[in-house]
């Protein structure tokens, strides 16, 4: 067993609970286009599969030109009512999530965020959470060439940090997030509480923990006494 070095979230779905703000402009939108509401389960269960996709099911819209301006308008809606930091949709930590981080400073155990949401976005809204200047990493897909399922970006997370990447943890909602944390030779988590789709099954990603609440993270970490269980990873790269 070795101690952990380092812990990291997915963001959306992972370490804050975004879903008011998409449902709010998505829904906006689709107002101001005299178009049907989408309902707030769709959108919460697709959060994670990104702008594209959720103006696909808003729109019913195939790939292709249309769909890719539908996309930039919504960002624009999108960024346009995140930049207000009193509205009442803003993004909370998921309850645990403050608890948890507050042992790890007090572990001097470094944590970070890993995402595929565009910087400008992400950005503002660990901001919101009074999270920038605690987080030891910060990285999204403008960072790297590659975004997850690639574990590029979980390799600059813990170099930010400072930490070995084969004694740190990576936590997310998608199988993406799953994918990149193995091929980083993290030991992985699956949230199974974020933006998972009614046809999707976090069981089959193979995490090597699945939990259904942060606390049940902040549990099996004092169980493990804090340290790393061993894990092998066969397809983990190794840099």
């Amino acid at each position: 067993m070795k101690a952990i070095e380092g812990v990291f979230f997915d963001l959306d779905g992972t370490l804050l609970d975004t879903a008011a703000d998409f449902i709010v402009t998505i829904n906006q939108m689709l107002k101001d286009y005299q178009h049907p509401l989408l309902d707030a389960e769709i959108i919460r269960q697709n959060i994670s599969n990104g702008s594209r996709r959720l103006m696909q099911l808003a729109f019913n819209l195939p790939a292709g030109a249309e769909l890719e301006l539908k996309r930039t308008q919504f960002l624009a809606y999108y960024d346009h009512h995140i930049s207000d930091p009193d509205r009442t949709t803003c993004a909370l930590p998921y309850p645990g999530i403050m608890a948890l981080l507050a042992e790890l400073d007090r572990r001097q155990i470094v944590w970070g965020i890993v995402t595929n949401k565009p910087k400008p976005y992400a950005l503002t809204l660990i901001e919101q959470a009074g999270l920038t200047e605690r987080s030891h990493a910060i990285v999204c897909p403008e960072d790297v060439q590659q975004p997850k399922p690639d574990p590029q970006a979980l390799y600059l997370a813990c170099q930010q940090a400072g930490c070995d990447f084969r004694n740190s943890i990576y936590i997310g909602d998608h199988v993406r997030d799953i994918e990149a944390g193995k091929r980083a030779g993290m030991i992985t988590v699956a949230a199974h509480y974020g933006y998972i789709s009614e046809h999707d099954d976090p069981l089959l990603w193979q995490a090597d923990r699945n939990i259904n609440e942060v606390k049940d993270l902040h549990l099996w970490l004092e169980q493990l006494n804090w340290q790393l269980p061993v894990v092998h990873h066969h397809n983990a790269a190794v840099t």
